[in-house]
């Protein structure tokens, strides 16, 4: 199992930046993949973006491409999710998870992102 530790939310007014972090321990960091997911009042969880084990593949949904950069340091079994130009419509509970075994399936407690118009 892993352990999962998000901070960096914030309130930010639109077309503002944010840095999230997500502290991992309990397995090998840099073995499994890790995405990011947010939650807005009302609303399912939604995937926002993801990277592989190394680094080297990342995806993002469609309504952060361009703006959201996931990265992670292994080293500091950290990944990260740089959010720039904010939208009010980015204010959402921020989660990230571990795909220790192929699918989310461990999360940490989430970090509250607030854009304000």
């Amino acid at each position: 199992q892993v352990q999962l530790v998000e901070s960096g939310g914030g309130l930010v007014q639109a077309g503002g930046s944010l840095r999230l972090s997500c502290a991992a321990s309990g397995r090998t960091f840099s073995t499994y993949a890790m995405g990011w997911f947010r939650q807005a009042p009302g609303k399912e969880r939604e995937f926002v973006a993801a990277i592989n084990w190394s680094g080297g593949s990342t995806y993002y949904a469609n309504s952060v491409k361009g703006r959201f950069t996931i990265s992670r340091d292994n080293a500091k079994n950290t990944v990260y999710l740089q959010m720039n130009s904010l939208k009010p419509e980015d204010t959402a509970v921020y989660y990230c998870s571990a795909a220790v075994h192929g699918s989310y399936d461990d999360w940490g407690q989430g970090t509250q992102v607030t854009v304000s118009s």
